[in-house]
C-alpha cells in the first residue's frame, strides 16, 4: 500500500436529467457536503476507472457503460489541498489537480453510501447543491451542469 495520496483525483457530479444533483456529506467532517471525489490508486490508474470505481465505492452506483455512462468533461482544476488534509500527501504537496466527470442517473437510484465516507445523502435543485458544496471548483461543476449538458449547436 502506498504511504501517500496521490495529488491527482477525479469528482463526479451526479444528477438527474431534470438537474437535481447528489450530495454526500463526509463523514469526518460533518456539513462538509460534496459530490463523489478521489484519488487516483496508482500513478497508471486510468481516470474513467477511477471515476467509475469512487462512484460506486461511495454510492453503489455502478456505471456500467450502457444505461450509467460516466461523462468526461476534458476539464481539470488544479486547488490548494486543505490544512486539514496535506497531511496525506507526500511532504511539501500542497496543490492537487481534479478531473471533472458528470453521470446522468434515474431519481430513484438506490444509494449506497460508504459508511467510513458518508453519513448522509440528499438530492438537490442543481444551485442548491452548489450552495451546499463546501468545495468551490465542486459548487463551480455542479453550476456548469447546465452548459455542459446542452445540445452543442457545432456539433450538428
Amino acid at each position: 500500500m502506498q504511504a501517500y495520496k496521490i495529488p491527482e483525483s477525479v469528482l463526479v457530479v451526479i444528477h438527474t436529467s431534470e438537474l437535481d444533483v447528489l450530495v454526500i456529506e463526509r463523514a469526518g467532517q460533518p456539513g462538509f457536503w460534496q459530490s463523489v471525489t478521489g484519488s487516483l490508486d496508482r500513478l497508471d490508474e486510468p481516470l474513467l476507472e477511477t471515476a467509475a470505481r469512487e462512484l460506486f465505492e461511495e454510492t453503489g452506483i455502478v456505471a456500467d457503460g450502457e444505461q450509467i455512462v460516466l461523462c468526461d468533461w476534458q476539464l481539470s482544476n488544479i486547488y490548494e489541498i486543505y490544512p486539514l488534509w496535506r497531511h496525506r500527501y507526500a511532504p511539501g504537496v500542497t496543490q492537487n489537480t481534479e478531473h471533472v466527470f458528470s453521470v446522468c442517473v434515474p431519481r430513484d437510484i438506490p444509494i449506497i453510501l460508504s459508511p467510513r465516507e458518508h453519513i448522509a445523502h440528499a438530492w438537490l435543485p442543481y444551485l442548491e447543491a452548489a450552495d451546499r458544496c463546501f468545495s468551490a471548483s465542486n459548487a463551480e461543476a455542479i453550476l456548469q451542469l447546465p452548459r455542459q449538458l446542452a445540445p452543442n449547436p457545432k456539433s450538428k
